[in-house]
């Protein structure tokens, strides 16, 4: 079962069980999903270009956080982290913080760089390119810093 099949039995199982959130959430990712089918006029069956839409969902929500915070809304900051853990369940798993250094430094070696921070974009640029959809972007960047600085 693909991953717009899926979203679409979990709604369906969320209206089922009266799962108010749920149904909201995945209601809202199935519309991005659709949206962006309208605007490109494409129809997508790819998982990997449906998993590119949840994740720019999940950041969405992740940069309102800190504003919701800020204004001392906290009923929405929950209903947020609530939100995000529902669209993160249908995210392939993430590489932990140790894997992505090692991937990093692997990827270093490989192209022969020196721990100079002169080499941060070429650095960046193929790690980037390896493990895009395998790690979080800023995640990798902090490993790509580390290891230039000789840490």
């Amino acid at each position: 079962m693909g991953l717009k099949e899926q979203l679409m039995q979990d709604y369906k199982d969320a209206m089922k069980s009266a799962d108010v959130l749920k149904k909201n959430t995945v209601n809202m990712v199935r519309a991005a999903i659709k949206q962006y089918e309208v605007d490109q006029r494409v129809n997508l069956d790819d998982d990997a270009d449906i998993v590119k839409i949840i994740k720019k969902q999940v950041k969405m929500r992740a940069d309102a956080l800190s504003d919701f915070a800020k204004a001392g809304r906290d009923d929405m900051v929950e209903g947020y982290m609530k939100e995000i853990e529902i669209l993160k369940s249908y995210l392939p798993e993430e590489m932990g913080e140790e894997e992505i250094k090692a991937r990093v430094k692997e990827i270093a070696e490989k192209l022969g760089v020196e721990a100079n921070m002169k080499n941060m974009g070429m650095l960046m640029k193929n790690a980037m390119a390896e493990l895009k959809d395998k790690a979080d972007g800023s995640a990798v960047n902090k490993a790509v810093k580390e290891f230039l600085s000789g840490k």
